[in-house]
């Protein structure tokens, strides 16, 4: 369940759209598909894999690979170390597309600067 579906409940309930009782049901609903949803991550895709390729030669200079089971919470301690609010929201996206199952390259991105290619997959 990500952060912003909780505020949205608890601003429901603020507002008198709905009772407290009924706020805990609704999140309570999201949180036990949210387990649903990671159990079935974990059968579905095993592996979180990170790549990292220079422009310039062609050779990889990171390559990683994490188990699934390990990347709600690399995620969360990846999330301490983004400096800015636009690339923080494009981590907790990640991680959001990562929970509901999302296969396949997930992130493709070319660092002009650094003159690098970052490559995520999910398998």
């Amino acid at each position: 369940m990500s952060t912003n579906e909780r505020i949205k409940i608890l601003k429901m309930i603020e507002d008198g759209k709905i009772t407290a009782e009924e706020g805990t049901r609704l999140l309570s609903a999201l949180t036990k598909q949210s387990k649903q949803t990671s159990r079935k991550l974990e059968t579905d895709a095993r592996w979180l894999r990170i790549r990292v390729v220079s422009l310039d030669t062609g050779k990889e200079s990171v390559k990683v690979n994490i188990p699934m089971s390990l990347v709600d919470v690399g995620m969360r301690m990846g999330a301490r170390f983004v400096p800015d609010i636009e690339q923080e929201s494009v981590m907790e996206e990640m991680a959001e597309a990562i929970r509901q199952g999302l296969t396949g390259k997930i992130l493709d991105v070319i660092d002009e600067e650094d003159r690098e290619r970052v490559e995520i997959f999910v398998e």
